[in-house]
């Protein structure tokens, strides 16, 4: 039996003007994550609100099309009232909304993982892609972490883990843009 094994190479160019957006990036994606590391309360609140703002938002905007679509139609309600209903849940009661995020969150933490883990393996030559592979794998034990303490943690280890997943993020970022006189 013949296996063959293909291998992604790319080539990654950073020159000063990428050198100097990913220092930007990283710095604003780290000190956002250091918000939420001191603040894990205040970014769990956030984000909770957030979310459910967006909710209401979305349940107006369809039960504006709904009501000049097919007002007739009850069925056609569904989706603006489940919108609109979950979103004010949320804004009223946010700590159970961020129990419903810490679940979501724990997905988005694995599949966090997958694509810095693969994304690491695939640029394994270039330098700065250790950092990129530890941001992979600290969002693998984040979500690890958050399954097992679900949902009686999740008033501060939304916040927390997503502020240590962003912090990572932007310190990767920075890495990967190597030193500043580099050329």
């Amino acid at each position: 039996m013949v296996r063959i094994m293909h291998r992604v190479v790319f080539e990654l160019v950073i020159d000063e003007d990428l050198r100097r957006r990913l220092r930007l990036a990283g710095g604003v994606l780290a000190l956002i994550g250091l918000v939420g590391v001191v603040l894990p309360q205040f970014l769990t609140l956030a984000v909770a609100v957030l979310a459910g703002l967006l909710l209401v938002l979305a349940g107006l905007v369809t039960g504006y099309l709904t009501w000049y679509g097919y007002r007739s139609s009850g069925l056609a309600w569904l989706k603006p009232f489940v919108l609109t209903a979950l979103g004010l849940l949320i804004l009223f009661y946010p700590l159970a909304g961020a129990a419903a995020l810490g679940l979501m969150l724990a997905l988005f933490f694995l599949l966090h993982a997958f694509a810095g883990i693969s994304f690491a393996l695939a640029m394994r030559p270039l330098p700065g892609w250790g950092w990129v592979l530890f941001s992979g794998l600290l969002s693998l034990a984040i979500a690890v972490i958050f399954l097992v303490g679900w949902p009686f943690s999740s008033r501060w280890l939304v916040g927390l883990f997503l502020g240590l997943t962003l912090l990572f993020d932007g310190l990767s970022l920075w890495m990967l843009a190597g030193p500043a006189g580099r050329r």
